[in-house]
């Protein structure tokens, strides 16, 4: 019988090493480059190396593949390179590498980066109105690696200067009450080992508010000046916004008298007689003087009422008989 053969291609997969992540010293100062370098070996066909960041993948990296000393398997290695700064401490940095040897399963190397760098710093004030007779707090946030740790309060350059009433806890500047002495400039200074910050804070001290009562100015002689200060108060069930001023001495659910009324209604009426009496008065000053009649002139000499009736101008004696005709 004749032979009959048959071939057969076998291919062997390289399932590749556990990756291994190189370069990182700790710690890292703020601003230093950083080089990484996963590598794998022992990959039939090279395997693929790919890099991760806070899960996103990083795309600008080098990419080197070595055939092992057998010529069967390959090494590979995948190098990044990044400037680190403080957001970078505490991060996972990823490294990992596919092969259709691994089952869709891929192995993964992981370096959690560790970076120092100087203090951030920031006062932030209990209450963002000061007011004189007032307790103020002012907290000095302040971050850095490693932690800084205490915290340095300054005034205007110097010491504070009055450690009985500044009270420092800490972070913390505790002071107990506000007067005008306190305005100025609080500075708050942080240092750890790799340098140091500070922050300034510019306290101003403001008058506390008066609180103002309903007056009432009674108007003079020539005017009339009503001031009236009423509290304004909404009332949730209605949506009118009504002025009232209660008497204190009033019993409770008696509604007290309206100063802010009568003063206004007295000005009015103190206003109006005024302008009455003075109007009065420059029209009397107009026709003030003495009328004479026609027959009465001429007889302001006469020494007795007779003669002036004989000497008048227009008398019975010497003026002309007037007739009058009807028609």
């Amino acid at each position: 019988m004749p032979v009959k053969t048959s071939k057969a291609y076998l291919t062997v997969l390289g399932v590749p090493d556990k990756p291994q992540i190189s370069g990182f010293s700790s710690p890292v100062m703020e601003g230093d480059l950083m080089q990484l370098t996963c590598k794998t070996s022992g990959s039939k066909p090279a395997a693929d190396i790919r890099w991760f960041k806070n899960d996103k993948e990083i795309k600008d990296v080098k990419y080197l593949k070595e055939e092992d000393a057998n010529r069967k398997t390959f090494t590979v290695s995948s190098t990044l390179d990044f400037r680190v700064d403080r957001s970078d401490d505490g991060v996972a940095v990823i490294c990992r590498v596919d092969h259709e040897s691994l089952n869709a399963t891929p192995q993964v190397a992981m370096q959690v980066l560790e970076i120092h760098y100087t203090p951030s710093v920031k006062i932030i004030p209990s209450t963002p109105f000061p007011q004189e007779g007032q307790p103020l707090i002012l907290t000095c946030e302040s971050k850095g690696k490693p932690l800084p740790e205490p915290v340095l309060w300054t005034k205007d350059g110097g010491e504070l200067p009055d450690p009985d009433r500044m009270v420092v806890s800490g972070r913390e500047l505790n002071i107990l009450f506000l007067n005008k002495t306190d305005n100025g400039t609080y500075r708050c200074e942080a240092t750890n080992t790799i340098g140091q910050s500070s922050a300034e804070y510019v306290l101003i001290v403001h008058d506390v508010p008066n609180t103002l009562l309903p007056t009432t100015i009674i108007p003079s002689l020539t005017t009339a000046t009503v001031t009236t200060t009423v509290a304004i108060t909404t009332s949730p069930t209605t949506s009118a916004t009504t002025s009232s001023v209660r008497d204190p001495n009033a019993l409770a659910g008696q509604t007290g008298p309206d100063h802010a009324l009568i003063g206004g209604i007295v000005a009015v009426v103190v206003f109006v007689t005024l302008c009455s009496i003075f109007l009065l008065g420059r029209y009397l000053a107009r026709h003030k003087g003495t009328y004479l009649t026609n027959e009465a002139k001429g007889a302001e000499d006469a020494p007795d009422a007779d003669t002036a009736i004989i000497n008048a101008e227009g008398s019975q004696v010497n003026a002309e008989e007037k007739k009058e005709y009807f028609i």
